[in-house]
């Protein structure tokens, strides 16, 4: 698999959360056995605007190859996709979520190694 391809995978799937986030955050939490009080939903809402920063950023980097802003963003997410795996792990082994958080922990899991494959790569 080619770095931009796997830049436009996790851009899709961190627009596709991030709207839904800022859009109806309640009912993307309930789908996981989730309720939000208000603060939950402004803090879910301001993660979601987090995500389409994100991927945002990502389609638009996905063709610059070889730059050294495209290596430092790569990093970037390798490390956030790597503590993004341990906290989404921790939180569905003390039961936080229901069956559907551990699509969570995949999602980093294999996000991470890839990035991690792209950052370490020579």
């Amino acid at each position: 698999m080619k770095l931009s391809t796997l830049m436009v995978i996790k851009a899709i799937i961190v627009l596709i959360f991030g709207i839904g986030f800022v859009v109806i955050p309640a009912p993307i939490l309930s789908l996981y056995g989730a309720s939000l009080d208000p603060v939950g939903t402004l803090m879910t809402r301001l993660f979601g605007a987090a995500f389409i920063l994100l991927g945002v950023l990502l389609w638009q980097a996905k063709s610059d190859a070889g730059s050294q802003a495209l290596k430092a963003i790569v990093l970037g997410i390798f490390i956030g996709d790597t503590i993004g795996f341990v906290i989404a792990l921790l939180g569905q082994l003390s039961g936080v979520l229901n069956a559907l958080g551990w699509l969570n922990v995949a999602l980093y899991f294999l996000l991470a190694v890839g990035f991690g494959y792209f950052s370490f790569k020579k």
